[in-house]
């Protein structure tokens, strides 16, 4: 079976292997500036059975969607339709959620709402950032993916359609989003925010404030693992930081941490 495969970060390379080892793996995209305006034809020279794709980033056209053979299926590290769009690890985190999972869906021209071929749940460790997560999702979902792939093109899989009304979405993510504003600081549950927000948010955008210590205006990073970064400087821990600076302990109060 020829495959062609897409998909853009690091975490995807278990995907790529599994492709390479189960399947004819025709072409690898991994940089959406590659779909130029002649990739269409290219593609269909290839004459690929299927298209796989994990974390593109890019909605594809009906045109697209019909170039190979059995059409297009893709690694969606949530349990849809919950959590669509692109970023649903890091959102899963950030609501506390015990579990979250793996879904491979056969695409459409809508935002990860095509049928469910398979789905896997996961849960979430504690103190789980989303690189590991990421990690840990799209590994189960390389795994998954030869068994899912035979039955899909046997025709044994059976199919199902999302539902619509349970679907929840999910946002791109800037770097303001990290942002702490240390004067507007809302005391409710204000520990247990930051630390999810470090944890969904590592390593990017990251956790953020700017503030003045040591004598200057510096950006400050919050790490996991209880571990805090002034600008310019190695990361320490919440204790280095307190016997280092003498602003240390009352930043750290402001956001919950001493």
């Amino acid at each position: 079976m020829k495959i062609v495969f897409f998909g853009t970060p690091d975490y995807v390379k278990p995907v790529i292997e599994v492709l390479e080892k189960n399947f004819e793996l025709v072409e690898s995209i991994r940089n959406t500036k590659q779909l130029d305006s002649g990739i269409i034809e290219q593609l269909k020279n290839l004459k690929a059975d299927l298209f796989v794709v994990a974390s593109f980033g890019r909605i594809f056209s009906n045109e697209f969607l019909n170039i190979p053979k059995y059409g297009i299926i893709n690694i969606h590290p949530s349990l849809l339709p919950k959590y669509r769009g692109p970023t649903p690890v890091q959102t899963a985190i950030l609501n506390g959620d015990k579990k979250t999972g793996v879904t491979i869906i056969k695409l459409d021209e809508k935002v990860d709402h095509g049928p469910v071929l398979e789905q896997r749940i996961i849960e979430i460790k504690e103190n789980e950032t989303s690189e590991n997560l990421l990690k840990r999702t799209f590994g189960e979902g390389a795994k998954m993916l030869p068994e899912a792939t035979s039955n899909y093109i046997k025709g044994q899989t059976k199919i199902t359609p999302q539902d619509d009304s349970k679907a929840t979405y999910t946002q791109h993510l800037t770097k303001k989003d990290g942002f702490i504003d240390l004067s507007s600081l809302k005391i409710e549950n204000l520990k247990l925010k930051i630390e999810r927000m470090i944890r969904a948010y590592y390593p990017w955008p990251g956790v953020w404030f700017k503030t003045k210590i040591g004598g200057q205006n510096r950006i400050v990073k919050l790490l996991p693992e209880q571990k805090i970064q002034v600008e310019g400087k190695k990361p320490m821990s919440y204790k280095d930081f307190i016997n280092g600076y003498k602003e240390g302990e009352e930043i750290l109060s402001k956001i919950g941490a001493s």
